[in-house]
């Protein structure tokens, strides 16, 4: 069976990186976008978890209210509380994420990607094991600069 999504949103926090006891990075962060329907306008949201690479890459270069592409695949976390009751939810496991919307800050490094991909010659980063991290320097450009390309 097929389980792929690409959507677009805006971070409602910050993402923080966290590891897990064994030392493995991990971000979880929700993404909200407006949905239009008939005149009638909904927000929806994503609980989201990054790995490795990806999740070190994401608060690094993304804020709160940034746009931001995510591409993954959907799974349900289920748990038992201390009551006994069951729980679960959906969240997007996230193999990429793409910068994308108006330039501020670090997003306007245009189409750098990070993800649980093959390395490819446009600077994209993977967390593949023994391949080499091909991430390029960021530089905050004063505003007004033109960028070189």
């Amino acid at each position: 069976m097929l389980n792929k999504v690409t959507f677009q949103g805006r971070f409602t926090a910050d993402p923080i990186m966290k590891q897990t006891p064994s030392g493995v990075s991990y971000c979880n962060f929700d993404v909200a976008w407006s949905e239009k329907y008939k005149e009638v306008e909904s927000t929806c949201f994503l609980k989201c978890r990054a790995w490795r690479t990806t999740a070190e890459f994401l608060p690094k270069y993304f804020h709160k209210g940034d746009q931001v592409i995510v591409e993954g695949r959907l799974i349900t976390n289920s748990w038992t509380d201390d009551q006994g009751q069951k729980h679960s939810t959906i969240i997007c496991d996230v193999d990429k994420c793409h910068f994308c919307g108006a330039k501020g800050g670090a997003q306007g490094a245009g189409n750098y990607q990070v993800g649980n991909s093959t390395t490819q010659a446009r600077t994209t980063a993977t967390d593949a094991p023994g391949v080499s991290q091909d991430v390029p320097n960021f530089e905050v450009l004063p505003e007004g600069d033109v960028l070189p390309f």
